[in-house]
């Protein structure tokens, strides 16, 4: 089930710490805009009582981007951040749901029915920008 959070739990946070670069500031930073800017949002997965899927997001008008996505260890592979970013595409009426990933990554958005397109490289790595488009 689709919950959005008025800010990151402790669980949530956690959740999405996996997402992110792993230094303990820039998590700690990036957790807060997520408490502090409005654009910001946080959407849980659960089942049962269980959060199995956290999705961060940057809303702006009829575009919604995917900035950090993450499944609890061992949850991996069931559908549950699949079936998390498809109910937030139809929860926020947008247009377009976006995000830029890697080559780890790229395969399940594609898999999920975003579209993919090449995106600059970083950091010498190939990046992808995928979309979900509504309708």
């Amino acid at each position: 089930m689709l919950t959005e959070l008025p800010t990151p739990t402790p669980e949530a946070g956690t959740l999405l710490a996996r997402a992110m670069f792993p230094d303990p500031e820039r998590i700690a930073r990036t957790l807060e805009v997520y408490r502090t800017d409005p654009e910001r949002r946080v959407f849980v997965w659960t089942e049962g009582d269980r959060l199995v899927s956290a999705a961060g997001l940057r809303t702006q008008g009829e575009t919604a981007e995917v900035l950090h996505l993450a499944t609890r260890p061992g949850e991996e592979g069931r559908g549950y951040a699949r079936a998390l970013l498809h109910a937030l595409a139809g929860h926020l009426g947008a247009e377009r749901l976006v995000a830029e990933t890697d080559d780890g990554a790229v395969g399940f958005y594609r898999r999920a029915g975003f579209e993919v397109t090449p995106a600059p490289p970083r950091g010498g790595r190939a990046r992808y920008r995928v979309t979900l488009r509504r309708g």
